[in-house]
């Protein structure tokens, strides 16, 4: 009953989507993998890449320069990276890492995660989201921690907006073909009722200051081609999730928008089903659709399509709520293809641990 129920709403949004877009020819694109800092640093899992490139489809890689923990992975030439000694080495020559990849045909993607930043909170306090319990005029600034203990800054401070330009104009000096934005919202989790903020007024809304970052992302880096990762509800809520994402934001500032489609991460109850984690093609089929037909809408209403970003999303390759076999990841993949046709752009995997599932995405 259940999957009847659910094949029953996507034959209709299928329906709808070839009649919007055409059934016209899928065209290759971007095939990522997500590697840490840590990864990229080290030359034995190096000498996997080389082998993975040559028998997988992948061909491109997301790595980060500047992840959750707030250090930079590299020593970028950024005056608070400098200042406060945010980097750590893990990659002691950058160039010659982007070679690497550029040798073996690889489009590389350095991801920047922006307002989660507990080593730029800890050097510049007066920017960060602060704990309204536990900070007073005697005792200081207490810093607000989400529930794995992580700080955040102010997302409506401009010198956090500019501190993330500067290392992505580093980044790209350095030969970087794209960058990639997350952690582009307020927090979503830990005790977020006693969060003071130092420079959002609440007058504007969350999603409003999400906005003008993006607006003020493009306008500093006004050729740069650029991506930003947005939770997967995003492409099915009409709200902002909490945390100031809206698709339709994002959209006229971004060549790609990516959406985080993790079947494992949607609610029991998501298109009927008691754990979506063991449904991939169908939840991320729907999700797809579902950001696509948002993104026609836009265009209907006048906006230029060629201004507007194409969907790119984030497929797993992890064990989480069920155990991912390369018939699952492999059918996620398909769902992409399928719901976005001429629009389809590629996808990128995620796995923390850095090591794929071959058999998926074999040539």
């Amino acid at each position: 009953m259940q999957k009847n129920f659910v094949a029953v709403i996507l034959f209709f949004a299928l329906a709808i989507s070839f009649f919007c877009f055409g059934e016209n020819a899928i065209a290759a694109d971007t095939k990522a993998i997500y590697i840490t800092g840590w990864s990229a640093g080290n030359n034995s899992y190096l000498n996997y890449l080389s082998n993975f490139f040559e028998t997988t489809q992948i061909n491109s890689v997301v790595i980060d320069i500047k992840d959750s923990s707030g250090y930079v992975f590299y020593n970028a030439n950024v005056d608070e990276v400098q200042k406060y000694k945010l980097y750590n080495y893990s990659i002691k020559n950058i160039d010659s890492l982007v070679k690497f990849f550029h040798d073996k045909g690889i489009y590389a993607i350095a991801r920047i995660v922006v307002f989660e930043d507990p080593m730029l909170a800890k050097n510049r306090p007066e920017l960060a989201i602060y704990n309204t319990e536990k900070s007073s005029a005697a005792s200081g600034t207490a810093l607000w921690q989400d529930n794995k203990g992580l700080s955040w800054m102010d997302p409506a401070s401009q010198d956090v907006w500019d501190y993330n330009v500067a290392l992505a104009k580093d980044a790209i000096s350095h030969g970087f073909d794209e960058i990639n934005f997350d952690y582009v919202r307020f927090p979503s989790d830990g005790d977020t009722s006693i969060m003071g903020f130092p420079v959002w007024d609440k007058k504007t809304t969350k999603a409003g200051v999400i906005k003008n970052f993006f607006a003020y992302l493009r306008s500093q880096l006004p050729n740069a081609k650029l991506s930003v990762d947005l939770f997967g509800l995003t492409t099915v809520n009409k709200d902002d999730l909490g945390v100031g994402q809206v698709l339709e934001n994002a959209l006229p500032y971004f060549n790609y928008v990516c959406p985080m489609a993790y079947p494992s991460h949607y609610a029991t109850g998501f298109l009927g089903f008691e754990n979506p984690a063991d449904y991939p093609y169908w939840v991320v089929k729907y999700s797809m659709l579902s950001g696509e037909l948002k993104r026609q809408i836009l265009i209907e209403s006048g906006a230029d399509e060629n201004s507007l970003a194409k969907l790119r999303p984030w497929l797993q390759d992890f064990d989480l709520g069920a155990i991912y076999t390369s018939d699952m990841v492999r059918s996620e993949i398909l769902a992409v293809e399928e719901s976005l046709l001429d629009g389809y752009n590629g996808f990128m995997l995620w796995n923390p641990s850095n090591y794929y599932t071959t058999e998926a995405i074999e040539k």
